[in-house]
Protein backbone atom coordinates (compact mmCIF):
# COMPACT_ATOMS: atom_id res chain seq x y z
CA UNK A 1 0.00 0.00 0.00
CA UNK A 2 1.61 3.02 -1.30
CA UNK A 3 2.40 5.67 1.96
CA UNK A 4 0.04 8.90 2.40
CA UNK A 5 3.27 11.42 2.48
CA UNK A 6 6.48 11.30 2.20
CA UNK A 7 8.67 13.67 4.04
CA UNK A 8 12.14 13.80 4.13
CA UNK A 9 14.16 16.55 6.62
CA UNK A 10 17.72 16.39 4.95
CA UNK A 11 16.31 17.24 1.31
CA UNK A 12 15.93 20.41 2.45
CA UNK A 13 18.68 22.68 4.03
CA UNK A 14 18.80 23.31 7.48
CA UNK A 15 20.51 23.03 10.83
CA UNK A 16 18.93 19.52 10.97
CA UNK A 17 21.47 18.26 8.64
CA UNK A 18 23.93 19.28 11.37
CA UNK A 19 22.48 17.00 14.32
CA UNK A 20 22.16 14.40 11.11
CA UNK A 21 26.09 14.21 10.61
CA UNK A 22 26.96 14.15 14.15
CA UNK A 23 24.55 10.93 15.04
CA UNK A 24 26.94 8.96 11.96
CA UNK A 25 30.36 10.69 12.81
CA UNK A 26 32.42 7.96 14.27
CA UNK A 27 33.81 10.54 16.46
CA UNK A 28 31.18 12.09 17.87
CA UNK A 29 29.40 8.79 18.53
CA UNK A 30 31.77 8.55 21.44
CA UNK A 31 29.84 10.85 23.27
CA UNK A 32 26.31 9.11 24.45
CA UNK A 33 25.29 12.07 26.10
CA UNK A 34 25.47 14.24 22.35
CA UNK A 35 24.13 11.49 20.60
CA UNK A 36 21.19 11.14 22.39
CA UNK A 37 20.90 15.16 22.27
CA UNK A 38 20.82 15.46 18.55
CA UNK A 39 18.47 12.24 18.45
CA UNK A 40 16.33 14.95 20.26
CA UNK A 41 16.96 17.30 18.44
CA UNK A 42 15.87 15.65 15.16
CA UNK A 43 12.66 14.33 17.09
CA UNK A 44 11.30 17.90 17.73
CA UNK A 45 11.81 19.27 14.07
CA UNK A 46 9.96 15.60 12.53
CA UNK A 47 7.69 16.53 15.02
CA UNK A 48 6.98 20.26 13.59
CA UNK A 49 6.83 19.15 10.26
CA UNK A 50 4.30 16.57 11.30
CA UNK A 51 2.17 18.45 12.86
CA UNK A 52 1.71 20.92 10.03
CA UNK A 53 -0.71 17.34 8.88
CA UNK A 54 -3.17 16.99 11.82
CA UNK A 55 -6.27 18.41 12.45
CA UNK A 56 -6.70 22.27 14.39
CA UNK A 57 -9.66 24.02 15.63
CA UNK A 58 -9.95 27.66 15.95
CA UNK A 59 -10.25 28.36 19.77
CA UNK A 60 -10.61 31.75 21.82
CA UNK A 61 -7.94 33.05 23.98
CA UNK A 62 -8.16 35.74 26.40
CA UNK A 63 -4.49 38.22 26.26
CA UNK A 64 -4.02 40.85 28.85
CA UNK A 65 -5.26 43.26 26.37
CA UNK A 66 -7.80 41.63 24.09
CA UNK A 67 -10.14 38.70 23.20
CA UNK A 68 -8.17 36.87 20.22
CA UNK A 69 -8.40 32.99 18.46
CA UNK A 70 -5.68 30.82 17.75
CA UNK A 71 -5.21 27.72 16.02
CA UNK A 72 -4.89 24.88 18.04
CA UNK A 73 -4.85 20.76 17.76
CA UNK A 74 -8.09 19.10 18.06
CA UNK A 75 -6.43 16.30 19.89
CA UNK A 76 -2.47 15.50 21.05
CA UNK A 77 -1.58 12.59 18.81
CA UNK A 78 -0.13 9.28 20.43
CA UNK A 79 3.69 8.85 20.66
CA UNK A 80 4.68 5.01 20.54
CA UNK A 81 8.24 4.29 20.26
CA UNK A 82 10.53 1.04 19.91
CA UNK A 83 12.94 0.50 22.62
CA UNK A 84 15.50 1.19 23.54
CA UNK A 85 16.68 2.81 20.58
CA UNK A 86 13.24 5.15 20.08
CA UNK A 87 13.19 6.44 23.62
CA UNK A 88 15.73 9.73 22.59
CA UNK A 89 13.53 10.32 19.20
CA UNK A 90 10.46 9.98 21.49
CA UNK A 91 11.43 12.39 23.93
CA UNK A 92 12.43 15.00 21.18
CA UNK A 93 8.59 14.53 20.16
CA UNK A 94 7.63 14.24 23.47
CA UNK A 95 8.68 18.06 24.01
CA UNK A 96 7.33 19.06 20.93
CA UNK A 97 3.94 17.36 21.71
CA UNK A 98 4.01 18.00 25.34
CA UNK A 99 0.38 16.76 26.31
CA UNK A 100 0.57 13.62 23.89
CA UNK A 101 0.32 9.84 25.98
CA UNK A 102 2.96 7.79 25.21
CA UNK A 103 3.63 3.89 24.67
CA UNK A 104 6.27 1.32 24.30
CA UNK A 105 6.69 -1.61 22.07
CA UNK A 106 10.09 -3.79 23.32
CA UNK A 107 11.30 -5.69 19.92
CA UNK A 108 14.31 -7.07 18.41
CA UNK A 109 15.61 -9.30 15.69
CA UNK A 110 15.43 -12.57 16.74
CA UNK A 111 18.16 -14.52 14.27
CA UNK A 112 17.76 -18.12 13.32
CA UNK A 113 21.23 -18.38 11.19
CA UNK A 114 23.22 -16.32 8.57
CA UNK A 115 21.44 -13.14 8.22
CA UNK A 116 17.99 -14.42 7.98
CA UNK A 117 15.75 -13.41 11.22
CA UNK A 118 12.36 -12.66 12.40
CA UNK A 119 11.47 -9.74 14.53
CA UNK A 120 10.25 -11.08 17.98
CA UNK A 121 7.80 -8.84 20.41
CA UNK A 122 8.31 -8.75 24.04
CA UNK A 123 6.66 -6.14 25.62
CA UNK A 124 3.52 -3.71 24.66
CA UNK A 125 1.78 -0.92 26.46
CA UNK A 126 -0.60 1.97 24.80
CA UNK A 127 -2.82 3.85 25.79
CA UNK A 128 -6.45 4.22 23.69
CA UNK A 129 -5.67 4.52 19.85
CA UNK A 130 -8.90 3.86 18.70
CA UNK A 131 -9.44 6.95 16.05
CA UNK A 132 -6.12 8.64 17.32
CA UNK A 133 -3.39 9.95 15.27
CA UNK A 134 -0.84 7.51 16.17
CA UNK A 135 3.05 8.42 15.60
CA UNK A 136 5.13 5.10 15.38
CA UNK A 137 8.77 6.04 16.41
CA UNK A 138 12.20 3.92 15.56
CA UNK A 139 15.34 5.96 14.97
CA UNK A 140 16.00 3.27 12.39
CA UNK A 141 14.18 1.62 9.33
CA UNK A 142 16.04 -0.79 7.97
CA UNK A 143 14.08 -3.54 6.46
CA UNK A 144 10.62 -2.17 7.62
CA UNK A 145 9.31 -5.51 9.26
CA UNK A 146 9.67 -4.11 12.79
CA UNK A 147 7.23 -1.48 12.06
CA UNK A 148 4.71 -3.20 9.92
CA UNK A 149 4.91 -6.31 12.86
CA UNK A 150 4.13 -3.02 15.81
CA UNK A 151 1.40 -1.54 13.59
CA UNK A 152 0.16 -4.97 13.37
CA UNK A 153 -0.11 -5.23 17.32
CA UNK A 154 -1.71 -2.46 17.41
CA UNK A 155 -4.37 -2.67 15.46
CA UNK A 156 -5.68 -5.61 17.72
CA UNK A 157 -5.97 -2.11 20.21
CA UNK A 158 -8.40 -0.40 17.63
CA UNK A 159 -7.83 1.12 14.90
CA UNK A 160 -6.57 4.88 14.60
CA UNK A 161 -7.66 7.60 12.44
CA UNK A 162 -4.39 7.53 10.89
CA UNK A 163 -0.45 6.03 11.60
CA UNK A 164 2.80 8.36 11.28
CA UNK A 165 5.75 6.27 10.96
CA UNK A 166 9.03 8.39 12.16
CA UNK A 167 12.98 7.39 11.62
CA UNK A 168 15.84 9.28 11.82
CA UNK A 169 17.63 7.22 9.42
CA UNK A 170 15.89 5.05 6.50
CA UNK A 171 16.73 2.53 3.45
CA UNK A 172 14.85 2.69 0.69
CA UNK A 173 14.41 -1.30 1.12
CA UNK A 174 12.41 -0.72 4.30
CA UNK A 175 10.36 2.39 2.73
CA UNK A 176 9.32 -0.10 -0.14
CA UNK A 177 8.79 -2.73 2.56
CA UNK A 178 6.24 -0.33 4.10
CA UNK A 179 4.62 0.34 0.83
CA UNK A 180 4.23 -3.18 -0.08
CA UNK A 181 3.24 -4.81 3.52
CA UNK A 182 1.67 -2.25 5.70
CA UNK A 183 -1.90 -3.34 6.12
CA UNK A 184 -3.12 0.62 6.57
CA UNK A 185 -2.39 4.07 5.03
CA UNK A 186 0.25 5.68 6.44
CA UNK A 187 2.63 8.67 6.18
CA UNK A 188 6.53 8.57 6.46
CA UNK A 189 8.77 11.39 8.19
CA UNK A 190 12.39 10.60 7.81
CA UNK A 191 15.53 12.32 8.73
CA UNK A 192 17.81 10.88 5.82
CA UNK A 193 17.24 8.20 3.30
CA UNK A 194 20.02 6.34 2.85
CA UNK A 195 21.63 4.21 -0.11
CA UNK A 196 20.79 0.76 1.06
CA UNK A 197 21.03 -2.28 3.15
CA UNK A 198 23.99 -4.12 2.97
CA UNK A 199 24.10 -8.00 3.57
CA UNK A 200 22.93 -7.89 7.40
CA UNK A 201 20.43 -5.76 6.81
CA UNK A 202 22.18 -2.97 8.13
CA UNK A 203 21.54 0.37 6.61
CA UNK A 204 24.46 1.74 4.85
CA UNK A 205 25.96 4.38 5.23
CA UNK A 206 23.86 4.61 8.54
CA UNK A 207 25.16 5.40 11.99
CA UNK A 208 25.60 1.36 13.72
CA UNK A 209 23.60 0.65 16.36
CA UNK A 210 21.39 3.36 17.83
CA UNK A 211 20.51 1.84 21.00
CA UNK A 212 24.62 1.46 21.88
CA UNK A 213 25.16 4.65 20.64
CA UNK A 214 22.74 6.17 22.96
CA UNK A 215 22.85 3.89 26.40
CA UNK A 216 25.61 1.91 25.76
CA UNK A 217 26.74 -2.20 24.87
CA UNK A 218 24.50 -4.46 25.44
CA UNK A 219 25.26 -8.76 26.17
Amino acid sequence: MQEHSLFILNQHHSIANHYLAEIRDTQVQQDSMRFRRNLERIGVLLAYELSKTLPYHQQDITTPLAQTKAALLTAFPVLISVMRAGIPLHMGMLDAFDRADSGFIGAYRDHDSGTTFEIAFQYFTAPELHQKQVILIDPMLATGKTMVKAIEQMLKRGTPAMFHLVAAIAAPEGVDYLRDYCPVPFSLWLGALDEKLDPHAYIVPGLGDAGDLSFGPKL
